[in-house]
């Protein structure tokens, strides 16, 4: 049976050296690494030389990927000694006639790179400019809210609360649990080696109610319930509802920002108390497995090791992530243009953005009140 595998091998001749190739010299057989690493070594060590001769006709096969191989080989050049079939020599002509020259690389410039870095910029400035006015059309709202109560969304509030803080409660409380149980393990590796034991209630207690909880908390609801907010505005920017609204006169502030946010505001203290609970709860039958701590002990002696201003901390700073996360999640999805391609760069922008600011904004809670609880 004739081998497929395609190669080259080199004989002298009366004209003068010689590339014999034989195989099948085709898509299937080049896209395969087995077969093509082989090939490059040999067409490496084979330089295209004007002395050299091309023997194609012990090829099996040759299509338009084994004709751009050796065309690019010899340099988008006819050799001067060259064999072939008529129809390989078509396959080569036709190769030859449409392969253009790659376009040279733009040179580097400083102007470019200026440029590029002030339209950024610019981005950037847009972005926070229509963040501030959202911001300052829901301080509006909310105005408007307070003097006439009976108008608000309240149904929509309601249908927000559900969705954005009922149901993240089973996803919250597994990953909060599991956090615990990691937490506390590691901790009890470290605490062992000093007989500190006992102060795993105050560095579970401390980390997990001031900053894990909340952080936690905030993050996969920014995953969850951030993605989703840009999402139904920017499905609704696709199906020009947004452009209907308008007409009708209803204001995207009062009807889509405010209650979103409201019930972020609302339901991110809630979700991160639960996260802190369950988290607990993991780091004490972690610390019972581990270190024989009871959770009788454990409840008894948080209490002391926690002071109060701890978990005023984590409520303030979970109304502050909810808010931003409404906020952020709803600027994306006003700012998706009418395309399925823009709604998922969207909802991407949105969970990036949410969990960046959520981070930075914790950063500088912690470093703000970090006299607070101590």
């Amino acid at each position: 049976m004739t081998d497929p595998q395609p190669r080259i091998a080199c004989s002298d001749t009366p004209e003068g050296p010689c590339a014999l190739l034989h195989g099948r010299w085709g898509a299937a057989e080049l896209g395969q690494r087995v077969l093509w690493l082989p090939l490059a070594e040999q067409l490496a060590k084979v330089p295209h030389q004007p002395a050299l001769g091309w023997d194609l006709r012990g090829m099996l096969w040759l299509d338009h990927v084994g004709a751009q191989v050796l065309w690019n080989h010899w340099g988008r050049a006819w050799p001067a000694r060259l064999w072939l079939s008529d129809a390989q020599r078509d396959m080569l002509e036709r190769v030859a006639r449409y392969t253009v020259p790659a376009p040279a690389p733009e040179p580097w410039r400083l102007a470019d790179q200026v440029d590029h870095l002030g339209v950024l910029v610019l981005h950037g400035v847009d972005h926070a400019r229509h963040l501030l006015q959202m911001v300052g059309q829901m301080l509006l709202d909310t105005g408007r809210l307070l003097r006439a109560p009976r108008r608000a969304p309240w149904r929509d509030v309601s249908g927000h609360l559900y969705r954005m803080g009922a149901t993240a409660l089973p996803i919250t409380a597994l990953v909060g649990f599991l956090i615990g149980v990691v937490l506390a393990y590691l901790t009890s590796l470290q605490l062992r080696q000093f007989g500190a034991e006992t102060f795993i209630v105050n560095i579970l207690g401390v980390s997990l109610i001031r900053e894990l909880g909340p952080l936690l908390a905030a993050i996969l609801v920014a995953g969850r319930s951030g993605s989703a907010i840009t999402a139904q505005i920017g499905v609704m920017r696709v199906n020009e509802e947004l452009d209907a609204m308008r007409v009708m006169g209803i204001p995207h502030g009062f009807r889509l920002v405010l209650p979103r946010a409201l019930a972020l505001a609302l339901a991110m203290p809630l979700v991160s108390v639960w996260t802190t609970l369950c988290a607990l709860a993991g780091g004490m039958l972690a610390a019972d497995l581990s270190l024989g701590i009871s959770p009788a002990y454990f409840y008894h002696a948080l209490p002391a090791a926690v002071g109060f201003g701890n978990l005023t901390l984590a409520l303030s700073k979970s109304v502050v992530f909810g808010t931003l996360i409404a906020l952020i999640g709803c600027h994306w999805g006003l700012r998706v243009k009418p395309n399925t391609q823009s709604l998922g760069e969207g909802t991407t922008a949105s969970v990036v953005t949410s969990i960046t600011v959520v981070i930075i904004v914790d950063a500088l809670f912690a470093v703000v009140f970090k006299n607070v609880g101590f």
